[in-house]
């Protein structure tokens, strides 16, 4: 954990750095809250899971394209997941995320409203099964050769779309609704052979604050 606690922050610099030397190209940070589930399908049946609470921090960089037009790449610590609907059972899931936002910002009132779309990238860097008192390891693997280890194991890899509304207030303080659409399939193939009627992909929405230097 703390090699990539490293790694991550040695990207955060590199941003940062990049950030600073390019004319015009503002830093910035954000926090906020993660609302997640996991939709799809084991064996046929449809998941049947709830939403739970996250959350993601992390900084971006804004580099401008045209008049009130940016893009917007970043990186996010993200945590994931969804609850058992009956029980106490949960999936967390920890992810190192790569957002790329085209950004649309053009001024309304003293400030700037904020509309963005893009794609990303989540690497797991770490998740765990939590029921009836028992805590077991997500192992992350593209395909599982034991079955009993089946239901424990996700794909590493996630990516998807992002949208983004919120508005930017004069004093570099801003606010945003966040949503993303994962696409893809999170199950692993079993004994290397893909399994149609299982699927499992994240979806999620939040709310954040940042601020640009």
């Amino acid at each position: 954990m703390k090699r990539k606690f490293l790694a991550l922050s040695a990207v955060l610099a590199l941003m940062a750095g990049a950030a600073t030397a390019q004319n015009k190209t503002t830093f910035g940070v954000r926090a906020g809250v993660n609302f997640t589930n996991l939709n799809g399908e084991i064996g046929g049946n449809d998941l049947d899971l709830k939403m739970k609470a996250g959350f993601h921090v992390g900084v971006n960089a804004e580099i401008p394209l045209a008049d009130e037009f940016f893009i917007q790449p970043g990186v996010l610590f993200s945590t994931k997941g969804a609850k058992a609907d009956e029980g106490d059972g949960k999936i967390n899931i920890s992810y190192a995320e790569v957002p790329v936002n085209f950004l649309y910002k053009p001024e309304v009132g003293t400030g700037r409203l904020l509309l963005g779309v893009g794609p990303y990238l989540g690497i797991a860097v770490g998740g765990k099964f939590k029921g009836d008192g028992d805590d077991m390891d997500i192992e992350f693997t593209n395909d599982v050769e034991n079955e009993n280890e089946y239901l424990y194991s996700m794909k590493r890899l996630d990516f998807g779309g992002n949208l983004l509304f919120g508005y930017e207030f004069t004093n570099k303080f801003s606010v945003q609704l966040n949503a993303q659409l994962g696409m893809a399939n999170l199950s692993p193939k079993f004994q290397g052979e893909k399994l149609d009627d299982t699927k499992m992909k994240n979806t999620s929405f939040g709310v954040s604050v940042g601020y640009r230097f």
